[in-house]
């Protein structure tokens, strides 16, 4: 194999005037951007949705679940063209026009692709959190005459979360790494930023290999702090490394 290996090609200057570390930096910037302001909003989405399937009233129930199968099943590349090319062109002519103007329209577009995609996946994980709770949680706030939206807040949801930390730690790494769709839509986030170095130099296995260090890093920074937050929320007795106990309370 004739390769001529560089490990400086990081250091040397790219055709936008900086180092290619620099170009790399600058894609992860925005794969952290996009990932966090996706996973705030699947956060927010996800815990709606997902506990409006625990409700007793089947007509909401069966609108939470269509949102959920909506979002989950269509694959995130389809919807991220879709939300893309196909969105501004059903609005109004003058919406449109202005959505396709924006400076950071890929950027909002991923966004809101991976927020939506994610939030079905959440909601899924809500579900199944509350579902674990006995029935004595649900029960026992109704019985101190809290109000069933004060029952998941106060009871219900807080307890949920913790079961399902390890889920959502699985959830959230998957975001960062669905990020790298984006550049399919012109995001040059850190995927992109790297295939950029591998055209401009032919130095693929540096370019690669750069990319998954950092993406590593990323994730075991999100591993990381994931366990720490897992021992702050476990309740001694009940629940350990976001699994239950067999006793009961």
């Amino acid at each position: 194999m004739h390769y001529n290996w560089n490990w400086g090609i990081f250091w040397e200057m790219s055709p936008d005037g900086i180092p290619y570390i620099d170009t790399l930096l600058a894609g992860l910037k925005w794969t952290l951007a996009t990932a966090a302001c996706a996973w705030i909003m699947a956060l927010i989405l996800g815990t709606i949705f997902g506990t409006l399937r625990t409700t007793t009233k089947p007509w909401v129930v069966r609108i939470a679940n269509g949102y959920v199968e909506l979002f989950r099943n269509i694959p995130l590349l389809v919807q991220m063209f879709l939300w893309y090319f196909v969105m501004p062109e059903l609005l109004p002519g003058a919406i449109g026009d202005w959505i396709k103007s924006l400076p950071d329209a890929s950027f909002v577009t991923a966004t809101l692709a991976l927020g939506f995609f994610t939030s079905s996946r959440v909601a899924v994980q809500v579900t199944t959190g509350i579902q674990a709770l006995p029935r004595g949680q649900r029960m026992a706030g109704a019985a101190l005459g809290l109000t069933p939206v004060q029952t998941y807040r106060y009871v219900l949801l807080p307890m949920a979360f913790r079961i399902i930390i390890p889920a959502l730690t699985n959830e959230f790494a998957a975001i960062i790494k669905n990020s790298s769709v984006a550049l399919t839509i012109g995001l040059v986030e850190l995927t992109a930023a790297t295939y950029s170095m591998r055209e401009f130099t032919f130095q693929t296995f540096e370019a690669l290999t750069g990319a998954t260090i950092i993406y590593l890093i990323i994730s075991v920074i999100a591993l990381f702090m994931a366990r720490l937050l897992e021992k702050i929320t476990a309740v001694p007795g009940y629940i350990t490394g976001g699994s239950t106990s067999a006793g009961g309370h």
